[in-house]
């Protein structure tokens, strides 16, 4: 082992030290380092280590020697006991390239709003205004780029709410073909059409009754049907397909797009009665390369993916080619890059070889030079990053369209309708 270890005080004053802390440190023996703020020893402020998120293992995390500003990899564990200690300070030098990520001891629920939002400022705004409507049962329009995750921040709320212990329901508008979207969100009855099972299905919109219904891309859904779930909002009832008896039905609904939903009313796509119902409250979620905590979410998704009790690890040019990646497809781009390396790597130690090539070489482009301006969340940014991700998986799908639609979770119709608005060709396979 080549890591130095020592113990800080509540006030982040080094308590105790062991032999290698001396050596790494330069100092004469234990005693010069007793006494001194972590301030004093390392360049960086106390609260950055000693108040770390949450309890237990935070991984590791760059600084640098306040004298002669050498490069270090620091990590702190809370104390759980041990009279007036705090936290135990260790660290790595250089040539040890492996990040170590704690595992999520139970991390099988769902993250809650407060993981999700992190330390980015717009994601706290978002939280502090989803608790104050928590308890409600006033509507909720999640806007955001694809993939920003707007499904896990959508349950979250759920998990907070008057009605969690209810149903949460999801239904996403874009991944059913527009056929079946009528029976799957009002549901029917026995022999209400050709193929009905026999003995009915219960529509999302009754399975939700009591709970949440989450619909998200709404703006895919078609504007006959845009009628129909009006009158069910104003009227809390519902009449499946095949009868004319309604049934009530009490829901709270939450809804999410990646597009511009007063654009699409003005090109008479969307219904302005239906969104104004709709959007109680809007949050606003960002682009994944505009947070400005990007670094500890990627070290959350890695231990939330790491289930089997073992710590994940990174080598540190992996952990950077995470950082730099532009990540088009935002959070879910990353939740599936961290999934795969983990299942492919050897040895528990994910390297720059298990990444995919867009992000191991730098493919899909580095930060922009204003990815780091806080709200950038313009139409035009936004369409641009999904006409990336799109791009991303007709190419890797080898121009299989059936392929690339599965992999971004929409159905075959709604992936020609987006190349459409896109300006992206399907008549032939695209170029590398």
């Amino acid at each position: 082992q080549h890591d130095g270890a020592l113990a800080l005080a509540a006030d982040a004053t080094v308590v105790a030290a062991d032999e290698t802390a001396v050596r790494l440190l330069g100092a004469k023996s234990r005693t010069d380092l007793i006494g001194r703020g972590i301030g004093e020893i390392f360049d960086v402020r106390a609260a950055e280590l000693v108040d770390p998120p949450s309890a237990g293992n935070v991984g590791l995390r760059p600084v640098r020697d306040a004298l002669l500003g050498r490069k270090f990899f620091a990590n702190v564990d809370r104390c759980l006991s041990g009279a007036g200690l705090s936290s135990l300070a260790s660290w790595s030098e250089r040539s040890q390239r492996v990040v170590q990520v704690a595992p999520a001891a139970s991390r099988k629920s769902p993250l809650t709003l407060e993981q999700l939002a992190g330390e980015d400022p717009q994601m706290l705004r978002n939280v502090r205004s989803a608790h104050r409507i928590a308890i409600s049962s006033v509507p909720v329009m999640i806007q955001g780029p694809t993939g920003a995750g707007k499904e896990m921040f959508a349950r979250a709320l759920h998990a907070v709410s008057g009605r969690s212990l209810q149903p949460f329901v999801a239904l996403n508008c874009a991944a059913i073909p527009e056929s079946l979207i009528e029976s799957e969100l009002f549901g029917y009855r026995s022999g209400a059409f050709t193929g009905a099972r026999k003995e009915g299905m219960k529509g999302k919109v009754l399975q939700s009754s009591g709970g949440t219904l989450f619909l998200d891309e709404i703006g895919d859904m078609p504007l006959a049907l845009q009628t129909r779930l009006l009158r069910v909002l104003e009227e809390q009832e519902v009449v499946p397909l095949g009868t004319e008896t309604p049934i009530k039905v009490d829901l709270r609904v939450i809804c999410a797009s990646h597009q511009n939903l007063r654009a699409m009313i003005a090109r008479g796509q969307f219904r302005e009665d239906l969104y104004y119902r709709l959007n109680g409250i809007t949050l606003e979620l960002p682009r994944l390369a505009d947070r400005t905590d990007k670094e500890r979410l990627i070290r959350e998704f890695l231990a939330a993916e790491t289930n089997d009790g073992r710590p994940a690890a990174i080598e540190i040019d992996a952990f950077q080619r995470l950082l730099a990646h532009n990540w088009p497809g935002n959070i879910r781009e990353l939740r599936n890059v961290i999934r795969t390396a983990l299942a492919i790597c050897d040895g528990g130690v994910v390297r720059l070889r298990d990444l995919p090539s867009e992000v191991r070489d730098g493919a899909a482009g580095e930060t922009p030079a204003n990815a780091g301006e806080v709200g950038v969340t313009s139409v035009a940014h936004n369409q641009a990053a999904e006409r990336e991700e799109v791009l991303q998986a007709i190419r890797r799908s080898e121009g299989n369209m059936s392929r690339a639609a599965e992999s971004l979770g929409v159905s075959r119709n709604t992936l020609y309708r987006r190349c459409k608005r896109l300006g992206i060709p399907t008549g032939r396979r695209l170029s590398p």
